[in-house]
């Protein structure tokens, strides 16, 4: 992923803010033709330190389930459109409009396995995980006869995370009347997506005065 300088972000605390928001990701492997092969999945992360795996599962039919060793993952942030119109400073990397957004690239070693026990746990604490999140309590019994052609459909990976690339693109390179009018505008738009990342802005705005 390309990412100019003034973009660049290394604290860990942003990657866990955006797989908090959103753990559905891409996971990029290179098939044996040479080609990108990608699934959109939902994943369970775990971070200690440096130290961060992810965990998930493919339908076993999927030709990403045969794979292991090098891969990526992608990760979705928030995003939007910035019109020039909004920038007060007119300056020249103000002249245009452009896009802000957030994301991370991963890059680390995939493990796959298909072990009915390691599946049943992984199934069950992607149940869990999920569930929570709306306010649900529906478990995965994998004592159920039912569940276990499901299980045997699928195949699990843990992805250990060796380098992670965080781009924060949140027009920290204009000056600050500028970022304080996007911020405004987006905020006045009002939809989701746009208080979303204006919240961003002032998070990474916050942090970069701390930081001084």
């Amino acid at each position: 992923m390309f990412t100019p300088r003034a973009f660049a972000e290394t604290d860990l605390l942003w990657l866990d803010r955006l797989l908090a928001r959103d753990p559905f990701v891409t996971v990029l492997t290179v098939g044996s033709d040479g080609l990108p092969e990608l699934t959109r999945m939902p994943v369970l992360y775990r971070r200690d330190g440096d130290q961060i795996e992810l965990r998930g599962h493919w339908a076993r039919a999927n030709p990403q389930s045969r794979h292991s060793g090098a891969a990526k993952v992608l990760v979705d942030g928030p995003h939007g459109y910035v019109s020039a119109s909004w920038y007060p400073d007119k300056e020249p990397a103000a002249r245009v409009p452009t896009w802000n957004y957030a994301a991370a690239e991963l890059r680390g070693q995939l493990q796959t396995f298909d072990d009915a026990d390691a599946l049943a746990e992984l199934v069950g604490a992607i149940s869990d995980r999920f569930e929570a999140s709306v306010g649900q309590a529906w478990q995965f019994d994998a004592t159920r006869a039912e569940h276990g052609p499901e299980l045997r459909a699928i195949v699990g990976f843990r992805f250990q995370v060796e380098q992670v690339q965080l781009k924060l693109k949140l027009s920290q390179n204009h000056p600050d009347a500028n970022q304080r009018a996007v911020i405004a505008e987006l905020e006045q738009l009002g939809t989701p997506s746009s208080i979303e990342l204006a919240q961003w802005m002032r998070w990474h705005r916050e942090q970069a005065a701390r930081s001084d």
